[in-house]
């Protein structure tokens, strides 16, 4: 199963350490082109290539974790999903100012799903601090909770797969209305806590 990431940003690259460290293969892209990822890439080889966006999205699971207002011309002109899986890591907030985007009342991974049409769209990775990502998930002696929620069971179960296959022990918080609620931040209960399982 192929995996591609569009967004270079902290998540971005902290997904992308935490697949190197596990001996998994990823395509990243960010909006300036492969060269700007040499550094990261040199680090993460021989697991983590540099591509375009548009060869990152031809993966069969794409992560997202672009700046909120950037979110539209990252995936703009991209062909149909048709089916394929969008990690939706995003939070609807941004540096330098941290001002909530304005929802009009919608879920951002509502938002999310309209800009990546025929994707099975998991809401994942988005709750945890970017440095929790890419660090041991076993660092407390138990095993680091990452939740997951989505409306497309199948989809679910591969990134439940992922997400085990990374150290993490994975939640399901049910469908995307009621997880990317509980994970959106800000406004949601659950980001930023690092809660550990044990036992």
């Amino acid at each position: 199963m192929s995996i591609g990431i569009i967004g270079a940003g902290n998540i971005g690259s902290a997904f992308a350490r935490a697949l190197a460290r596990n001996g998994i293969a990823a395509t990243i892209a960010n909006s300036r082109g492969p060269e700007t990822l040499a550094e990261l890439t040199a680090e993460l080889a021989p697991h983590i290539t540099a591509g375009t966006i548009e060869e990152a999205a031809k993966a069969d699971i794409v992560l997202v974790a672009v700046p909120w207002s950037k979110l539209p011309s990252a995936l703009a002109g991209l062909p149909d999903w048709a089916g394929r899986i969008v990690i939706d890591a995003n939070n609807p907030i941004e540096a330098p100012l941290f001002k909530p985007a304005e929802l009009n009342g919608r879920l951002s991974s509502e938002i999310v799903a309209d800009l990546v049409p025929g994707a099975r769209l998991v809401k994942a990775f988005n709750h945890l601090f970017a440095n929790l990502v890419s660090a041991d998930p076993h660092a407390e002696g138990g095993s680091r909770l990452l939740f997951y929620s989505g409306d497309d069971a199948q989809a679910k179960a591969e990134v439940a797969d992922l997400i085990a296959r990374l150290g993490f022990t994975g939640v399901d918080l049910g469908l995307l209305k009621v997880g990317a609620a509980l994970t959106q931040f800000p406004g949601g209960p659950l980001p930023a806590l690092n809660l550990v399982k044990f036992g």
